[in-house]
C-alpha cells in the first residue's frame, strides 16, 4: 500500500487462485492444512469437531478475504488490482462502480461507472501474463493509447460519471516456469492460473482425517518419483505448443502431441479445481539426451544399493516390528514414528536402545547408519558394542540437509573377533538424543579397490 508496484499483484493474484482458492473442499467444506507438489501425491482435508488445525482458522480467514485488494486508492488515484466480479463505493469521490467479469474463465473485464461524477485516474493493472502490447483498455468504445508494459499500470486520468464504461482485453497465453532449485520440474500455467492433472483415486488414506496427531498429513502411499510421467522433448520451451484447448471447457486442456515415459491420460485443469484425488502439478520434462543421463544415474543409485546389500552380514530397520523383534530389542525413553515411508527410532535423556546383531563369524566389519541430515535439538550420543563404547558420534547441526545421510563406522576387530553376535546399543549424553536411526546395518568393509 505504501509502495504500490504491480509485482506485488501478480503475487498476490497467483497465491489467491492457485493456493487459497484451491484450499477448501467444495462439497464438505474441509480445509487443506499443507499442499504437497509431489508428483501422484494428494491432500488432505478437515473434519466439523474433529481436525481442527491452526490452518483451518486461517482458511476460515482466507476465504472471506476475496475483495480485499481487488480495488485500492492513493490520493486522487484509484488502483484496479484484481479482475473479480465486485461493487466498489468509493465514499470520498462519491462514486460507484460494478465490476463484471467471469475472469479467469473469460479474458476480459468491464468497469462500469454506476453512481457519481469525479475527476481521478484509473490504474488499471497490466498483468505480467499478458504479452508486451497486448492488452487493450477501452473507454465508452473508443481504445485508449496504453504505453505500459507487463507488471505496471495503465493510468486514465479524466473526469468519469455515471454512465462511462471501461473495457479491458486480458488475452492469456500458455506457458511454464520451473520448479525453484529443482529445475527440471515444469509446471504448466495458462495466464495466472497452475494447470494440472488428475493421477487416480487409489490409497486416498486419511483423506478425511480425524483427531489424531498426524491426521493432516496424508498417510497413503507415497508413489515412486521414477514411476511418474516423465515429458521427453528436445526443446523444452516450446512444450506448451502441444496443449489443445478443450472445446466448451474453459482452461482445459489436451497433450495429445507430448511424448512421455510413464504416460498418463493427460487433462491440464486449474489445479483450483482438482480436490479428493492425487495429481501431477510439476513434471519432470528431460530432453532425450538428459533422460539417458536420468535412467544412467538410477542405475548407479541402484547398483550402489545392491552393492551395499551384498556387503550387508545383518539388518534392522528401526521402528518396525518385526525386525526389531528378530533382532531381540531392549530399549528405554525410546520412541518410534515413520517419515517419508521410513521408520525410525531414538532414545531421550536417560534411555537407550539395542539390538542383537549376527556377525556371522566376520571381523573387518562396520556399522552402516541412516540418520535424516535435518534433526532439531540437541543430538549427541554413544554408540557400544556390547560392553565397550565404539565412539561418541554428534549430529546436531551436522548436516543442515534434508535428506539421508549414511554414515560408516569401522569396527575394531577386537570387538567381533570370536563373537556370532554382537549388541549394539545407542545411547544419548545427558540432555540429548539419540538418533533418529532409520536402518542399522553391520556390514563388510570395503578395501582401498571397493572388495570386501
Amino acid at each position: 500500500r505504501t509502495n504500490p508496484q504491480a509485482q506485488y499483484l501478480d503475487y498476490y493474484e497467483r497465491t489467491l487462485y492457485n493456493h487459497i482458492l484451491s484450499t477448501q473442499n467444495p462439497v464438505h467444506g474441509g480445509y487443506v492444512y499443507f499442499t504437497p507438489v509431489r508428483p501422484r501425491h494428494y491432500r488432505v482435508y478437515s473434519a466439523p469437531n474433529e481436525a481442527m488445525w491452526c490452518c483451518v482458522g486461517s482458511g476460515m480467514e482466507n476465504h472471506g478475504k476475496y475483495n480485499e485488494l481487488i480495488y485500492t486508492h492513493q490520493q486522487d488515484s484509484l488502483f484496479l488490482n484484481l479482475f473479480v466480479p465486485s461493487e466498489l463505493h468509493w465514499r470520498e469521490k462519491g462514486v460507484t462502480i460494478r465490476q463484471e467479469t467471469k475472469f479467469p474463465l473469460e479474458e476480459q473485464t468491464k468497469l462500469v461507472v454506476t453512481q457519481g461524477s469525479s475527476h481521478y485516474t484509473l490504474m488499471v493493472r497490466y498483468p505480467t501474463w499478458v504479452k508486451d502490447g497486448a492488452m487493450k483498455v477501452i473507454v465508452n468504445g473508443k481504445p485508449i493509447s496504453c504505453a505500459s508494459h507487463p507488471s505496471s499500470y495503465v493510468g486514465i486520468d479524466r473526469l468519469w460519471k455515471a454512465g462511462d464504461v471501461v473495457q479491458i482485453e486480458l488475452p492469456m497465453h500458455n506457458s511454464i516456469e520451473h520448479l525453484p532449485n529443482v529445475p527440471a520440474y515444469i509446471a504448466f500455467l495458462h495466464g495466472p492460473i497452475v494447470l494440472a492433472a488428475r493421477a487416480g483415486t487409489e490409497d486416498l488414506a486419511g483423506l478425511v482425517a480425524d483427531d489424531s496427531r498426524w491426521g493432516h498429513i496424508p498417510s497413503g502411499k507415497r508413489l515412486p518419483l521414477d514411476k511418474a510421467p516423465i515429458i521427453l522433448d528436445d526443446t523444452i520451451a516450446s512444450i506448451t505448443n502441444e496443449l489443445k484447448p478443450v472445446q466448451d471447457k474453459p482452461l482445459t486442456f489436451m497433450v495429445p502431441a507430448l511424448e512421455m515415459v510413464n504416460p498418463l491420460n493427460v487433462v491440464l485443469e486449474p489445479f483450483y479445481q482438482i480436490h479428493d484425488s492425487r495429481y501431477m502439478m510439476y513434471w519432470m520434462a528431460l530432453t532425450k539426451k538428459e533422460y539417458n543421463s536420468y535412467i544412467y544415474s538410477l542405475a548407479m543409485v541402484e547398483k550402489e544399493k545392491v552393492a551395499l546389500q551384498k556387503r550387508t552380514v545383518d539388518f534392522v530397520a528401526p521402528g518396525e516390528q518385526q525386525p526389531e523383534v528378530d533382532h531381540a530389542l531392549q530399549s528405554a525413553n525410546s520412541h518410534t514414528g515413520n517419515y517419508l515411508d521410513e521408520f525410525w527410532r531414538d532414545a531421550g535423556n536417560g534411555g537407550y536402545f539395542s539390538y542383537d546383531l549376527t556377525t556371522q563369524g566376520h571381523t573387518n566389519l562396520c556399522l552402516v547408519v541412516r540418520y535424516w541430515g535435518n534433526e532439531w535439538g540437541n543430538r549427541k550420543f554413544e554408540i557400544w558394542i556390547d560392553e565397550q563404547r565404539l565412539l561418541v558420534e554428534d549430529n546436531t547441526g551436522r548436516w543442515s540437509q534434508s535428506r539421508f545421510q549414511e554414515v560408516e563406522y569401522a569396527i575394531p576387530n577386537a570387538m567381533v573377533k570370536g563373537k556370532d553376535h554382537v549388541r549394539v546399543k545407542f545411547q544419548p549424553l545427558a540432555d540429548n538424543t539419540a538418533g533418529a536411526v532409520y536402518f542399522l546395518r553391520l556390514a563388510k568393509l570395503e578395501d582401498a579397490t571397493g572388495r570386501h
